[in-house]
């Protein structure tokens, strides 16, 4: 490997030369570094991580372990995953070596998502805090079983967070009732939650449907496929799991409102989606109805 400092662009530039894991020998090159001392840390690193290295900094082992789960995972799951990992987990072991990190490290880390508040008071929910502490774990054991590391320090501190939290609050008829009347202002709105609340499907599976998903001579919703959003692009991607295939049994009131609301678009295409925004209008929407209703929310 070999640092060069380029006269044009007044900055240092790192060369080096590894064999992928065919064997065939490969150049790499990483450009624009303001000093010598960068350039020599980010060669170091690379070759650690080249090694795989269980001393290299936390969050190289990051991009190995996601490069790892990618091709295993759904599109949106190792998009979620990714995105926890950035936001949740990096921002307090980011630059330390994943074989130095303790059980004393990882009970300050827990402490910190524990003690968590937004700036309305309210702390993480214990759910949430479970599939946090879940994906660190998930990071450990895979280093464990592929990488050689001796063991998985979480094991030895436990977990945070509960996998269910109590009775889920349920609304009562007349509760959804004027939780509807609230938003029945915003047809869209309107339909989407009587899909929700009288089929229970998923909100991505919500806002997968289309047209060709209603069969109105066997009553019966098809869900194949799921909506989520990512970086400004829209997805639709398989459902959750293999079992989330179903077809799913409507009552007739459901159908009669479902060929009123077809009525009123019938300029969308039996393969467009029929619900056209995205989970956060849901979440608004849902926010603004049990505001006006002033009931509780699930």
């Amino acid at each position: 490997m070999t640092v060069i400092y380029n006269d044009k662009t007044k900055k240092y530039e790192v060369r080096c030369y590894y064999k992928d894991i065919t064997g065939k020998q490969r150049q790499k090159t990483k450009r624009g570094f303001k000093s010598e001392r960068q350039a020599i840390k980010w060669e170091k690193e690379f070759k650690l991580q080249i090694d795989l290295d269980l001393s290299m900094p936390f969050d190289k082992f990051v991009e190995v372990y996601m490069n790892d789960k990618r091709p295993r995972l759904k599109h949106s799951t190792w998009h979620n995953k990714k995105k926890l990992f950035e936001l949740k987990i990096l921002p307090f072991f980011k630059n330390k070596p994943l074989m130095d990190i303790k059980t004393t490290d990882i009970i300050h880390w827990q402490n910190q998502l524990i003690e968590y508040r937004n700036k309305d008071g309210k702390a993480y929910s214990q759910t949430y805090l479970r599939t946090i502490n879940n994906q660190l774990s998930a990071l450990f054991n895979h280093a464990v079983r592929f990488y050689d590391l001796q063991t998985n320090v979480m094991q030895k501190v436990g977990t945070i967070g509960k996998k269910k939290v109590g009775e889920m609050q349920i609304w009562s008829p007349d509760e959804y009732k004027k939780f509807l009347e609230c938003i029945a202002n915003k047809p869209q709105s309107y339909y989407a939650f009587e899909v929700l609340y009288w089929t229970g499907i998923r909100e991505g599976e919500l806002l997968a449907l289309t047209k060709s998903d209603f069969d109105f001579n066997t009553s019966t919703l098809s869900i194949t496929k799921s909506y989520y959003r990512y970086r400004k692009e829209d997805y639709i991607t398989t459902p959750k799991t293999d079992k989330s295939v179903r077809n799913i049994k409507m009552p007739g009131f459901l159908l009669q409102e479902m060929k009123d609301y077809f009525h009123s678009i019938y300029y969308i295409s039996e393969n467009e989606r029929i619900f056209p925004f995205t989970k956060s209008y849901l979440y608004y929407e849902m926010k603004r109805g049990v505001k006006a209703a002033n009931i509780k929310k699930d």
